[in-house]
């Protein structure tokens, strides 16, 4: 009985680890959806998030996918990052600064449009 329980919560534990990496997960696999090397290396995202929204996760998972590198700050429990936020204006969340385009709300084409 012990062995099944332990087959279960390792089997939640998997999925759970999957759900969370997915974005990298995919990139692997979809190595077509990354951006170019050049896009990478000249990126400068910033993602003010917080834990427990949605669009966060997805703006996430879509940089990830892409290949793009970002620093997230959690406005929630950073009180120098909730400052940035507000200095920049703040208004909801996902709040993304690329390349000093400022993001309001989950906007892959925007995303992009910036990077370029």
């Amino acid at each position: 009985m012990l062995g099944s329980v332990l087959k279960k919560f390792l089997l939640i534990l998997l999925v759970v680890v999957v759900y969370q990496n997915w974005g990298k997960i995919e990139r692997v696999f979809n190595p077509s959806e990354v951006v170019s090397e050049q896009i990478q290396a000249s990126a400068n995202v910033v993602l003010y998030s917080t834990e427990w929204c949605g669009y966060c996760k997805l703006s996430r998972r879509f940089l990830d996918q892409k290949g793009i590198p970002y620093k997230e700050f959690d406005i929630e429990k950073d009180a120098q990052a909730r400052k940035a936020y507000e200095a920049l204006g703040g208004g909801g969340i996902p709040f993304i600064e690329v390349n000093g385009t400022l993001i309001r709300g989950y906007d892959p084409d925007a995303i992009m449009a910036a990077l370029k």
